[in-house]
């Protein structure tokens, strides 16, 4: 998202089409988390446990947002539009829902993993719920944390000049994952303490972001603050560093294909990345044992390098299509799919053709409603945030680049 001068729309128009296999990759990622949290509930015999769905979704989204996000923040050269993009990008919808689940809790309870405390309200206006170890009131919530951490991250790294060593840096992950599951079992800094200093700090980061104010005093702090927040703070510490390697895989692969860097540092933040969890306190869970994680990094891996190899031909358009509502059906799914059992009860007590059909219709009233949210709330917040990033550039004397163009295609 960004700003869009009006003669450029045929430009917009070549972003759409090159960027198209991102939106392709996107579309893939949000029905397989879809699947990984509708399968138990509606059809658990079709739920593979040979490789994790919803991690493989999570994945492939980690690879594009790394592919694409630094780059459009070094296209702009515009913190501030930047910050405004994705602010008017993420919060719309993610307000809707976190609303939606609130009224629904006069009928339905909101989730145990949601703490009754102001800790709660500064976690989710930060949304670095799963590095301050809080819930979110839809359970995908968790993954926009590490969205966060690496906006923060990628800020701090460009306003340092640092930014263009993405293979050390995913290298650099990579390690710190391996040791973190060596060395820390979950949160050192626990309580409800991370959540009030975040939100106070993340608040007035963001002010000084937007306004220009020590910009780059604030930026270095709220990547620091993100960091630690990953390390310390979350719940599974190297899963969270295991992440932020997989993201930044993504924009070292974006650097290589630019000519500008190799994949040396793609194949050892990968391998790294896969011994993460060896040795961790989690290394029972069934999604981590080797042959589980290796097999879901290994199919979200060959996902992303499929649709990279095909990235100049036409994609479907279902599939594009579904990358545009993509954050919408990955944030309404959740909260629906509870409702929806509250309403017809246990469906896996059900015959076969009454699931497959259940199973169906909700999908389709998944994609319906998305499609909805998506052009009547997402749509027109990206579009206001651009023309309000615009009149900030302008107010700059900034002109408009072509990082502009493709982050609003990005995502």
């Amino acid at each position: 998202m960004s700003t869009t001068a009006a003669p450029a729309r045929p430009a917009r128009s070549a972003g759409a089409t090159r960027l198209a296999w991102l939106d392709a990759l996107r579309g893939v990622g949000a029905v397989a988390v879809l699947l990984e949290h509708l399968l138990p509930w509606f059809m658990p015999q079709l739920r593979p446990y040979w490789f994790n769905l919803g991690m493989y979704g999570v994945l492939v989204f980690f690879l594009v947002s790394g592919y694409i996000i630094p780059v459009s923040l070094e296209g702009r050269g515009d913190v501030r539009a930047f910050w405004i993009s994705r602010i008017f990008r993420l919060y719309p919808i993610y307000l809707l829902v976190a609303a939606g689940v609130l009224v629904m809790a006069l009928w339905l309870p909101v989730r145990q993993e949601v703490p009754r405390d102001l800790a709660s309200v500064s976690a989710h206006l930060t949304m670095l719920l799963d590095v301050v170890h809080l819930g979110g009131l839809a359970d995908t919530m968790w993954t926009l944390s590490y969205e966060m951490v690496f906006y923060l991250l990628v800020t701090a790294l460009f306003v340092r000049g640092l930014h263009l060593r993405s293979g050390t840096l995913a290298v650099g992950a990579g390690a710190v994952a391996v040791g973190a599951g060596l060395v820390l079992t979950g949160p050192l800094l626990t309580g409800f303490q991370p959540a009030y200093v975040s939100g106070a700090v993340f608040v007035a980061g963001m002010v000084c972001l937007l306004t220009g104010r020590f910009r780059t005093a604030a930026a270095v702090v709220l990547g620091l603050m993100a960091v630690v927040l990953l390390l310390l703070g979350g719940f599974v510490p190297w899963l969270g560093a295991a992440i932020l390697a997989v993201m930044f895989t993504g924009t070292a692969i974006r650097r290589w294909e630019q000519g500008t860097g190799s994949l040396r540092p793609v194949a050892a933040a990968t391998a790294l990345v896969a011994l993460a969890p060896v040795w961790s306190d989690q290394a029972g869970w069934w999604w981590v044992q080797p042959g589980v994680w290796t097999t879901t990094m290994a199919l979200a891996g060959a996902t992303f390098a499929g649709a990279m190899a095909l990235r100049r031909r036409r994609f479907p358009r279902f599939l594009v299509w579904l990358g545009l509502i993509s954050y919408s059906v990955y944030l309404l799914h959740h909260p629906l799919l509870r409702a929806a059992h509250a309403v017809l009860g246990d469906v896996r007590s059900m015959g076969t053709a009454a699931q497959l059909g259940l199973t169906a219709g909700f999908v389709a009233l998944v994609l319906g409603l998305s499609w909805i949210t998506y052009r009547c709330v997402e749509l027109p917040m990206q579009n206001l945030g651009r023309r309000i990033a615009r009149r900030a550039r302008a107010g700059a004397g900034g002109p408009e680049t072509a990082g502009d163009r493709s982050a609003a295609v990005g995502g």
